[in-house]
């Protein structure tokens, strides 16, 4: 699959690595950066051969520093609208998708950038990370979800805090904050991201899928993950985990 806003790498193990490649305008997202986004995530999670994914920015720079301000620059109110709902999809496409996917941040996460990263299942971050939601110092408010997801991910009052004020912290805070989940050196993210994404990948992939729904959608619903645990004990991969525990070998999980 072939895109001009972005990279895609398969690997042998069933770890996708998918950048966004505009580093001359620190891969910051506009219209086509959207299109070419929604198309690879469902590309990947209807692939079999792909098992996880690790979403990162092309250059040492940035994962995604924003939404392009020029193209939003001369923006009216309905097309403003239609390019919140088109990044509002694609987003809660990653969030609800069946695949595990992990941001890889390797330098600024602002605004649509972090939104992006806050779409996936967690967050690792290079020591040089910068991440933040600074869109009222623009005159506006995150467009993509940014304001739920992120008090989602570190509460109400952190969330605020950030997006009243619009500043943007280190890569360390944000781990104090629980924004992101470990920090790593720059020159050892990416072998860190694409190491965590193999050993998930080696997991029985229904298994995964179904913890993520669960996570997802039953956190005040103790009988949804009854109900998800229950219909996994009529699939193959349950099988065979179960006896290739007893066996002591490692399992063949065939995603069936």
């Amino acid at each position: 699959m072939a895109f001009d806003t972005l990279l895609l790498e398969t690997d042998a193990r069933g770890v996708a690595v998918l950048k966004v490649n505009r580093p001359e305008n620190l891969n910051a997202v506009n219209t086509e950066v959207l299109g070419e986004l929604w198309q690879a995530f469902r590309a990947l999670d209807a692939d079999a051969a792909v098992k996880a994914v690790v979403l990162t920015g092309e250059g040492g720079k940035a994962f995604v520093a924003g939404a392009d301000i020029g193209e939003m620059l001369e923006m009216t109110p309905f097309s403003a609208g239609e390019f919140s709902r088109k990044g509002s999809e694609v987003f809660r496409f990653i969030d609800k998708m069946k695949k595990p996917v992990i941001a890889a941040v390797n330098g600024y996460a602002l605004g649509g950038g972090l939104e992006l990263a806050l779409a996936c299942d967690f967050i690792y971050a290079a020591e040089n990370a910068k991440l933040g939601l600074p869109e009222v110092t623009l005159g506006v408010i995150p467009g993509f979800g940014g304001t739920s997801m992120l008090a989602k991910r570190i509460g109400p009052a952190r969330a605020r805090e950030l997006i009243f004020t619009g500043k943007v912290i280190d890569a360390q805070k944000a781990a104090l904050w629980g924004l992101v989940n470990e920090v790593f050196p720059a020159d050892a993210l990416m072998r860190e991201a694409t190491e965590t994404a193999a050993r998930v990948a080696r997991a029985g992939g229904l298994a995964v899928a179904a913890a993520k729904d669960a996570i997802a959608n039953g956190l005040d619903l103790p009988e949804y993950e009854t109900a998800l645990f229950s219909v996994l004990f009529s699939t193959e991969d349950q099988r065979e985990g179960m006896r290739a525990f007893t066996e002591k070998r490692k399992p063949a999980f065939q995603g069936k």
